[in-house]
């Protein structure tokens, strides 16, 4: 079972937030649409699901058109699951009966055994006479993604899903979302403005940008290998450096790397896991010196700011990322290196 989004287009009065949307979510298949808020996402999910009509395009779910320009199959008979952002369980019913609320119409036998089936999914069979206030936000979570799957939907849509939980409780409820729909073998289309949770579930990425995918590919696509600024920047950290191509390669204060740009200004953004820190005169080619100005554990990295001649009198900012463990002085001398796997080459302003 496949979706496919043919030329979407959307609007609201004089405002268009989808500007030609084409995308393929492929069986088992776990596509997350990233951007910032406000760029249409949420209005996707919405044609697709069927609450909001379609004005220009096709939506296909398994080789059928399910919507089209004045025709639409109902929201009801789509097979599509969808988790919102709030949850919306009620919380008058019980954890069954909030899982079993779209069986109406599967035979009460039948029903009871394909929400006891839903709840074992995201292991919750203990909390089935449970009421949602008795529960946890993650639990909220499980029993929302429950209800979604309950009906064996063709296609599952999750909306900032995971937005109202706690950083630590986040990462455990993604990390149990994920064998979810791992196991489900549906496609699912998630929206997110979390660049690290997409990186997290996707197996592929669409970043959008005005209504528009600016780039689509796997979450290693878009980290080593962003089309433009934005990308970069929006799928992590960079150091922004001025510089200055010729004869095919990009200058900056801490070394040259090779571009297809034309002669004149450019900007190199550097991740900061691609600024490599070795002793003072360690290797001398192509390597600067630089001095230390903070130096802080953040768990799993050690975040290191660092100061470096711009070659116009000034100082250059910049930020390395280490494994844990780095015990540098503020003033220390190091020398630094460019990895250029981690960095990229784009037209720039002049230095």
């Amino acid at each position: 079972m496949s979706l496919r989004l043919t030329g979407l287009r959307h609007a609201y009065g004089p405002r268009e937030v989808l500007r030609g949307i084409d995308l393929a979510v492929g069986r088992g298949e776990i596509l997350c649409l990233l951007g910032p808020s406000g760029d249409g996402k949420t209005t996707l999910l919405r044609l697709v699901a069927g609450l909001e009509p379609l004005q220009t395009g096709r939506i296909e779910l398994g080789g059928q058109t399910i919507a089209e320009p004045g025709r639409e199959v109902p929201p009801e008979q789509r097979h599509v699951g969808f988790v919102f952002q709030d949850y919306a369980l009620f919380p008058h019913l019980t954890v069954a009966e909030n899982v079993a609320f779209g069986l109406h119409q599967v035979p009460r036998g039948e029903r009871a055994w394909q929400v006891a089936e839903a709840l074992a999914r995201v292991g919750l069979e203990t909390y089935a006479n449970a009421y949602p206030h008795m529960l946890s936000g993650g639990q909220q979570q499980r029993v929302a993604l429950a209800r979604a799957l309950a009906p064996r939907p063709q296609v599952l849509l999750l909306d900032e899903a995971f937005a109202s939980l706690d950083a630590r409780l986040r990462e455990q409820v993604r990390d149990d979302t994920l064998h979810v729909l791992q196991t489900a073998g549906i496609p699912a289309l998630i929206v997110t403005h979390d660049a690290e949770e997409a990186m997290f579930m996707a197996d592929r990425i669409a970043l959008m940008r005005a209504g528009q995918v600016v780039q689509l590919g796997t979450p290693e696509e878009l980290y080593l290998h962003p089309c433009d600024p934005f990308v970069a920047t929006f799928l992590g950290e960079v150091n922004r450096m001025p510089a200055r191509v010729r004869d095919g390669r990009a200058e900056t204060a801490i070394g040259s790397i090779a571009c297809a740009l034309p002669d004149g200004p450019a900007e190199v953004l550097l991740r900061p896991e691609g600024l490599r820190l070795l002793p003072p005169g360690a290797a001398p080619n192509d390597t600067t010196p630089a001095e230390v100005q903070a130096c802080r554990l953040l768990g799993a990295t050690t975040l290191v700011h660092l100061a470096v001649a711009d070659g116009a009198g000034g100082r250059l900012h910049l930020h390395a990322r280490m494994p844990p463990g780095a015990a540098l002085a503020r003033g220390q001398e190091v020398t630094v290196a460019m990895d250029r796997e981690r960095a990229f080459v784009f037209p720039g302003p002049a230095p």
